[in-house]
């Protein structure tokens, strides 16, 4: 079987950032310039409850906010985010960031109102980041949410990984057209209209789509019994097809992590891959539309039903290693023991 790195050439070649910093001297960068009272909002213990707190919705979070940092902070918060995510990640980050100029004016709120707020962007950090130890930090506001862990100067883990637009294309406006998720959305009916009639029968499980991404906000996100279309089932193109979805949610992160993911995948058996689609078949709004790649170690969810189907919730979850993996936690708790 050809590595699927050759697979994937060619649609989705990721260059490695070589002015990226490590990780760890990112975050202890970022930690130097804050106050003790700064600190006290943005430092939890590695162990801490707090760490499995992910969602996706406008809330009151924990974490020092762009708002609340000086121009230093902020470039030091966005080195931190190159030391993990891909020049394309970081894009469409600043551009949902956008996206609340847009909510904010479409639903008429007052100019001090900071429900919509492109600030509103909060940064934790779990644990002591050092070349030898167990930590991580956490990147969440509305529509987006990434959740790091590292061991020994090393990434282990990025997810829970979410991205969401609202609206999912700009109908009106300075940032009219503008479609941040383009990507997540064509790609999924590339795959779909690669089906024959007869494959579409076991991919689409339903003519309704969800409400939203079934994993939701779930401690554990797993999804019983995969459905859909398997990987064995398909034609070379078809897999291929497939296999540009996988690599489209793991390169939000950086070159070499993406990789290591999806040689586990591969490890896992590209076999036991499944596509499932719901709802609409034409990409149109106010026809929602649900798809799901599901496997061993991954399950990836994309869903645009919200605000007359313009409105995308994307994720990619690990069933190994979201927020680290429980192994993770078990070593670095024995390696705290007493």
């Amino acid at each position: 079987m050809k590595r699927i790195g050759i697979l994937l050439l060619g649609m989705f070649m990721i260059c490695i950032n070589a002015k990226s910093q490590d990780i760890v001297s990112a975050a202890n960068k970022f930690i130097q310039t804050l106050s003790p009272a700064e600190k006290a909002e943005t430092l939890f213990p590695f162990e801490s409850d707090e760490r499995y707190n992910y969602h996706f919705v406008p809330l009151e979070r924990k974490g020092i906010t762009f708002n609340e940092m000086t121009d230093q902070q902020k470039q030091l918060a966005l080195h931190l985010l190159q030391s993990c995510l891909s020049n394309q990640a970081i894009g469409k980050i600043q551009q949902i960031r956008q996206l609340e100029v847009v909510l904010k004016e479409l639903e008429n709120r007052k100019q001090d109102d900071h429900y919509r707020d492109t600030g509103n962007y909060h940064f934790s950090i779990f644990g002591i980041p050092a070349n030898n130890t167990i930590w991580g930090w956490r990147f969440e506001g509305h529509h987006m949410s990434f959740n790091f862990s590292v061991a020994n100067k090393r990434l282990v883990a990025g997810t829970p990984s979410f991205l969401g637009t609202n609206p999912g294309i700009v109908l009106s406006g300075p940032q009219k057209g503008k479609e941040v998720l383009k990507d997540e959305t064509d790609i999924g009916f590339q795959m779909l209209h690669s089906l024959t009639s007869i494959q579409l029968k076991k991919a689409i499980i339903d003519t309704a789509a969800p409400k939203d991404i079934l994993t939701f906000d779930k401690r554990k996100a797993m999804i019983d019994h995969p459905a859909g279309i398997s990987y064995a089932d398909m034609t070379p193109v078809q897999q291929q097809a497939l296999l540009n979805i996988v690599s489209l949610y793991t390169h939000r992160f950086t070159h070499l992590f993406a990789e290591d993911r999806l040689q586990e995948i591969q490890k896992a058996g590209l076999e036991n891959l499944y596509f499932v689609w719901a709802g609409s078949t034409e990409k149109e709004i106010g026809k929602g539309t649900y798809y799901r790649v599901q496997g061993p170690t991954i399950i990836i969810e994309y869903d645009n039903t919200q605000n007359n189907a313009n409105h995308v919730h994307s994720v990619y979850r690990d069933l190994l290693h979201d927020f680290g993996g429980d192994e993770l936690l078990q070593h670095y708790q024995s390696s705290h023991a007493n």
